[in-house]
């Protein structure tokens, strides 16, 4: 009999990302715009993780999705929320150097979470900005195009600051009215970028610390992927905050966990 393989979409309001696991072990990713139709969207990233994986469709025991759109997957055999998904995404994609994760910091497209576990990496609360894009990889991508350069650009150029200006909006609209004035300032775009990553660890450490815990921090989401900004967290916090393996995918990974473990009846 061969082994099954199990697969996680998260379905998210810009992006869907998707994750194929099997015994425990990520075995393939991917990630495409939501576009107009993501029930469309999710079948082709079905067929990218099939044909990555070299298998077919029949070797997948189980689908599971999660996120904003996560009900309108046809192709799913079940859904599950998003803050559970990412409790139990951290169990594989914690980086080796962590240990007993305590909290996530979660910066997606639209929203960033703070998620805080317990021992067992169970969920024991949690808090969400999704009224505000400051705080958000849609922030960093506003910003990145007033200061002509791409979002995957911003982090290494934020870490060659040597004097951060200082970005005191909360709203994302005023923050940007900010750095345009800073631009005509011709204060340097690398100091501007430091500030603005300054200002979302500001902003979203302020969750962070309604939790105490003394196990580790570790962030996911595509902000994740940003070591300026990863830096401006360890700064503000104090402390260690780790990257994810696979931050992008945490939510598609745990979606497929929680699908591994209902097929098997474990949950």
């Amino acid at each position: 009999m061969s082994e099954k393989y199990y697969v996680g979409f998260d379905a998210g309001s810009t992006y869907v990302k998707s994750a194929l696991i099997k015994n425990n072990e990520v075995v393939a990713t991917g990630v495409m715009a939501t576009g107009i139709d993501n029930v469309k969207t999710s079948e082709l990233l079905l067929e990218s993780l099939i044909e990555q994986a070299s298998i077919t469709r029949e070797d997948i025991a189980y689908i599971n999705a999660t996120g904003y759109s996560r009900r309108s997957l046809d192709l799913a055999d079940d859904t599950i929320s998003e803050i559970t998904a990412h409790a139990y995404g951290i169990r594989l994609t914690a980086p080796k150097e962590a240990s007993n994760i305590g909290l996530i910091i979660d910066i997606g497209g639209q929203d960033s979470k703070i998620i805080c576990l317990d021992e067992n990496y169970q969920v024991k609360n949690f808090t969400m900005n999704d009224k505000c894009a400051a705080g958000t990889g849609k922030f960093i991508e506003v910003i990145a195009q007033i200061l002509e350069t791409t979002i995957d650009k911003v982090g290494e150029l934020s870490l060659c600051s040597t004097a951060p200006c200082p970005i005191n909006s909360l709203c994302v609209v005023f923050a940007q009215t900010e750095v345009v004035s800073l631009v005509a300032q011709k204060k340097d775009r690398n100091d501007i970028l430091a500030g603005m990553h300054i200002s979302m660890a500001k902003r979203v450490s302020k969750m962070a610390r309604k939790y105490k815990t003394k196990g580790s921090i570790v962030m996911t989401g595509g902000g994740a992927l940003n070591e300026g900004l990863r830096v401006s967290f360890e700064d503000e916090l104090m402390t260690d905050v780790y990257r994810a393996c696979h931050p992008q995918f945490n939510g598609a990974i745990g979606a497929a966990i929680i699908g591994q473990l209902q097929y098997n009846k474990e949950l």
